[in-house]
């Protein structure tokens, strides 16, 4: 699972996830991206399963990077545990995705299998996205 080796800080704010993402929307890789379409935290194991899912059916084919990175620590409280006495300890890592955020990449394969391999990925996503490919200049 993915997570950061240090952080500054152990415990973070929630935020609010307003506006669209104005990085991480260009295809760097070349070929095909799978884009947010609505805001959310995706989780490492969300991440994870979603690059398992395409690495898998793309067998040993073309390339898959994964751009969104999960920093954002998300803390739980224990369960039955009265009001007051603080914060809860990190549980789980995720990373905050915006609209118009290029979640994965993928090169080197032809779009049928690079379209299939995304809507497997898209499957193991809690939002809505949609299959991009890169313009060529």
């Amino acid at each position: 699972m993915l997570s950061p080796k240090r952080t500054k800080f152990r415990k973070q704010h929630r935020g609010r996830m307003k506006g669209v993402s104005y990085r991480g929307k260009q295809i760097r890789l070349g070929g095909y991206a799978l884009q947010a379409l609505e805001p959310a935290w995706i989780t490492s194991r969300q991440i994870e399963a979603g690059r398992r899912a395409m690495t898998r059916y793309a067998r040993r084919g073309g390339k898959i990077r994964v751009r969104i990175f999960p920093d954002k620590p998300v803390t739980v409280r224990a369960a039955e545990t009265r009001m007051g006495s603080g914060k809860g300890s990190p549980e789980f890592w995720v990373a905050v995705v915006k609209p118009g955020r290029i979640l994965y990449e993928m090169g080197g394969v032809s779009e049928i299998v690079a379209r299939e391999a995304m809507s497997i990925a898209a499957s193991k996503m809690p939002i809505r996205t949609q299959f991009v490919i890169a313009i060529a200049e």
